[in-house]
């Protein structure tokens, strides 16, 4: 997967199609990643402990990662990830600009 934990995002497809937010939760092995503010269901709660009310919350669900594409922090565009290696090392490149990620 591409995409990691804090990356800004925009949904590509889907009912929330065209929608920003940031990566809470990547989950590489099931190809999944959790948007804030994005595919967001309700779930009924009972409280749990004293402190803790019930009710009616809202809960962001995951979507596939193949519904989402990043966007470059310093172009601002929605871009496809390529790699390079500097120093040594592997790194993220925006397709667009070439800026690294």
């Amino acid at each position: 997967m591409k995409i990691k934990k804090d990356d800004k995002v925009v949904v590509v497809s889907g009912k929330d199609k065209g929608k920003q937010g940031k990566i809470l939760v990547a989950e590489p092995k099931a190809g999944k990643v959790i948007v804030e503010g994005v595919n967001v269901a309700t779930k009924h709660q009972k409280p749990q402990g004293q402190n803790q009310e019930g009710g009616i919350i809202k809960v962001e669900t995951p979507i596939y990662a193949s519904k989402v594409q990043l966007v470059c922090p310093k172009c601002g565009k929605v871009t496809r990830v390529g790699y390079k290696l500097a120093d040594g090392k592997k790194v993220r490149v925006c397709k667009k600009c070439g800026a690294e990620i």
